[in-house]
């Protein structure tokens, strides 16, 4: 065999296992979402968002059924990219926690959870400069993203985030730009 031909083959070869590695992520991101692990997945995301907005002397996410928003928002309010993304990230926090401390993650310690929150807010950070704008525009936002808004969006648009977590004043009255907070004050829901 010459040489011209072995390189001409084993090109051929990199470029086939490249174009068949980029057909499978285009069809994980573009295929049909697993919409039923997403629902049986409630107490995953409760775990999830609670690590986000834990209980302190307010309501925690988990006490504001987030899940259930989570659940609602990526169901109906999410492209089908961005749909397989996140069912995708939480199935690998899920293989994440039971190959690194042989559990699922909801029963983690608070110390075990908030470290693979830590990788995951790590993995999810986007590219800066125009391999960010690329990957947002064709991949979507990351799992660890979608998580953390829709997991404050869930929060504060709930009854127990709006009137316990936050202040909130049910006739509000005039528009404030400005309100100055007094220390140990609650942000305000409603101005």
């Amino acid at each position: 065999m010459k040489r011209r031909k072995a390189i001409i083959r084993i090109s051929m070869g990199a470029a086939g296992i490249a174009l068949a590695a980029g057909g499978f992520e285009w069809y994980a991101l573009n295929g049909r979402p697993d919409l039923v692990y997403l629902r049986n997945s409630r107490p995953l995301l409760a775990a999830l968002s609670e690590t986000i907005l834990p209980r302190t002397d307010t309501p925690g996410a988990k006490d504001a059924n987030v899940q259930d928003f989570i659940v609602k928002m990526v169901e109906y309010c999410t492209s089908r990219k961005e749909q397989n993304r996140f069912i995708s990230g939480l199935k690998d926090a899920q293989a994440f926690c039971r190959g690194r401390y042989g559990k699922d993650f909801e029963h983690c310690t608070g110390g075990q959870q908030e470290e693979a929150m830590a990788h995951f807010e790590e993995k999810g950070r986007p590219y800066k400069g125009i391999a960010g704008k690329l990957s947002y525009r064709y991949v979507g936002r990351s799992f660890f993203t979608l998580l953390k808004e829709y997991t404050v969006e869930g929060y504060c648009t709930s009854q127990t985030g709006a009137t316990q977590g936050l202040a909130y004043a049910y006739i509000p009255g005039s528009f404030q730009g400005c309100i100055p907070l007094q220390p140990g004050q609650k942000a305000w829901a409603t101005n």
